[in-house]
């Protein structure tokens, strides 16, 4: 591995050889693996708590082990966030799935050193035209800002391709977190801004690793961090959804290694 003569908040940003993507790959398929088992199980009546056992079970019998636990004193497999919870909903016994719940999970298995990160936003059931919108939209988001990503891009560029697809719907995107490096490390640099100005920021290069994870607001993007110091809901109470993909920067454009092997 070799770094970027970039920094981005004073950390030097990290360049992935052939080694590092193969590493990137195996974690990676394991995050999706795990959020394409879990689908079947998010239905009504579900506990938060029961799906997270589950991610952890099969995280686990994967050969991973889920990062986020003990991780600042996290104590769970996943992130559950349901509705208006924007990021970092902490899986509950008593936080039961109705229908028209819309629902994020996020997963970060660590398989042999190296981080798989990945979230998707589930409907329960029917739900709204307003929440449906809003997931539609979430994906839309991040696609748009991951089709930015080729070396000479920014990610400025990647930033305003998101924002541009959230304002087209009438939507927010969230500007208090971010996505961010990733390998053997958890949370590296660069961090990657869901809003931006196009060619601003940090320059691409092959070998960068990074999420990008977009929390798209049905209101405002303006949240709150809950006295639990994770739980992370809207001001203005609208739904949130979220969507996230880790990624490598390659010498012509991305490879994505948390894509679903689910057909569709």
């Amino acid at each position: 591995m070799r770094y970027s003569t970039q920094q981005d908040h004073g950390k030097p940003i990290p360049l992935h050889d052939a080694e590092g993507f193969a590493a990137m790959r195996a974690a990676g398929r394991i995050a999706a693996d795990t959020l394409d088992f879990i689908t079947p199980h998010v239905k009504p009546g579900v506990s938060t708590a029961a799906l997270d056992k589950l991610c952890e079970d099969y995280m686990r019998a994967a050969g991973s082990i889920p990062a986020t636990i003990d991780y600042h004193g996290y104590k769970h497999a996943s992130c559950i966030s349901v509705n208006h919870v924007v990021t970092h909903g902490i899986p509950s016994e008593t936080k039961i799935l109705r229908a028209g719940d819309i629902v994020n999970i996020d997963v970060t298995p660590k398989f042999q050193g190296w981080h798989g990160d990945s979230s998707r936003t589930f409907e329960v059931g029917a739900v709204s035209i307003l929440a449906a919108r809003l997931v539609k939209t979430a994906y839309q988001a991040m696609m748009a800002g991951i089709e930015q990503v080729r070396p000479g891009a920014t990610l400025g560029d990647v930033g305003a391709a998101i924002e541009a697809v959230a304002r087209a719907q009438g939507f927010s995107s969230v500007r208090d977190f971010c996505g961010h490096g990733l390998g053997k490390v958890f949370h590296d640099a660069p961090q990657v801004l869901h809003y931006g100005r196009a060619g601003t920021g940090v320059v691409l290069e092959p070998g960068m690793i990074f999420t990008i994870e977009p929390m798209i607001n049905a209101g405002s993007y303006q949240v709150k961090v809950l006295p639990d110091k994770w739980t992370t809901v809207t001001k203005d109470r609208s739904l949130s959804a979220q969507f996230e993909h880790s990624l490598a920067v390659t010498e012509t454009g991305f490879e994505i290694f948390t894509l679903s092997a689910l057909p569709g």
